[in-house]
């Protein structure tokens, strides 16, 4: 079956440095899966955190769907993530113990349900995001040398 990306937080991936992802589900409800399937949904500030042996996102805006009835959720509201006792059991020393963060990565229709990767991240600094673009044109560079260099 196809995975059909939602939405995507391309800043992650330049702001964190990901140890370590994980695919889990949400508990969403009705008028939000449908706007969620159609995008209007946004993860740029959105984090979890872990309370009571539980996982929630934050920040995570879901645009209410246009042709909702008389109930209309907050748009804002803290959403629980469905997890698997054992991944949450490690993700609570990891998050305690070290300081790291739960951020979403995407937001992706699997089999006709909404999931999320989330991902265990650290901050990066200044310093390591130049760095990393320092690496990456470095890299860039001897592609292109190596592809000059074949003919």
């Amino acid at each position: 079956m196809p995975v059909r990306n939602i939405v995507v937080n391309r800043r992650a991936r330049h702001d964190y440095e990901i140890l370590e992802t994980f695919e889990a589900g949400i508990v969403l409800l009705g008028s939000e899966v449908k706007s969620i399937k159609q995008g209007r949904v946004s993860i740029q500030d959105a984090y979890a955190d872990i309370e009571d042996g539980e996982v929630y996102l934050y920040h995570m805006h879901v645009t209410p769907y246009s042709h909702a009835g008389a109930f209309v959720p907050d748009p804002e509201r803290p959403r629980k993530l469905l997890l698997h006792k054992h991944e949450i059991k490690r993700l609570i020393g990891k998050v305690r113990e070290r300081g790291l963060t739960l951020i979403p990565l995407r937001i992706y229709e699997k089999r006709g349900l909404i999931k999320v990767e989330l991902a265990l991240v650290r901050g990066k600094r200044k310093y390591e995001k130049r760095e990393t673009i320092k690496r990456r044109e470095i890299e860039r560079e001897i592609q292109s040398y190596l592809k000059r260099a074949k003919y």
